[in-house]
């Protein structure tokens, strides 16, 4: 079972259904529509949301610098196989 935090947020809702509001109908509707109650049809909104605007990775440290992009490339050179191309296939042709 979840604990609850102590903070609050009081939601003040629409007088009518937009895009950046519902009212407390359309809540109370969900809420029946899944079997579960209006502070958790809440979250679940807020939860969805955050997985479509927040991103799901932490940012890198930027593009790589001259040196790494050297270091990247001999690497590569060292495993890249040598000898003689036997055949070639296209994905696309």
């Amino acid at each position: 079972m979840m604990r609850a935090s102590n903070e609050n947020l009081l939601v003040k809702f629409r007088s009518k259904d937009t895009q950046f509001g519902v009212t407390r109908t359309t809540v109370k509707a969900i809420a029946k529509e899944l079997d579960v109650n209006e502070t958790q049809v809440i979250h679940m909104a807020l939860s969805k949301f955050a997985t479509d605007v927040l991103p799901s990775y932490a940012p890198d440290d930027g593009p790589l610098t001259a040196k790494q992009v050297l270091a990247l490339r001999k690497d590569a050179a060292k495993r890249l196989p040598k000898g003689k191309l036997l055949a070639r296939d296209a994905l696309f042709a």
